[in-house]
């Protein structure tokens, strides 16, 4: 699992050099053709993760409830961060990797509840939720660089 905890990593850190220098306008623009903007992902990032390692293991999740009603999956932005807030967000998105390995080392994942993802692909347990999460980040990076380019 090491390797997928050191990919969960260096996506993170991919992710946040891709928005350094960005105003909070930019990351809260929806360019033409885009339904969310770049704080959104970044939430939805935070949300999803949390929800597939640690809710569908019957553990509770270490983001506010708020912001998973408001980043989740099949939401849209509905209102902007400031500063202060999105700082949050990104303490949050940057410091649970951590916590996620410090969590599965500690044994703390017993049981998981399968869950078929919107792809058809079935995870069936802590390891296969982490490497899949892996796989949503990078699709979010994509978007990520992909908004970056509008904003």
């Amino acid at each position: 699992m090491t390797t997928q905890f050191n990919i969960l990593e260096k996506s993170r850190a991919l992710t946040l050099k891709a928005i350094d220098g960005l105003t909070l306008e930019q990351l809260h623009k929806i360019p033409d053709g885009f339904k969310n903007n770049i704080a959104w992902n970044i939430a939805h990032l935070v949300v999803t993760q949390q929800l597939l390692q640690y809710k569908l293991s019957g553990l509770n999740c270490l983001c506010p409830e708020e912001l998973i009603e408001t980043y989740r999956k099949g939401t849209v932005p509905t209102t902007t961060f400031t500063q202060e807030e999105f700082d949050e967000v990104l303490e949050l998105f940057s410091g649970l990797p951590e916590t996620l390995q410090e969590d599965y080392e500690a044994g703390i994942f017993e049981n998981y509840n399968e869950y078929p993802t919107s792809t058809g692909y079935v995870i069936k347990s802590i390891e296969n939720a982490i490497s899949f999460n892996n796989y949503h980040e990078g699709i979010h990076l994509g978007i990520i660089m992909s908004l970056k380019k509008f904003v």
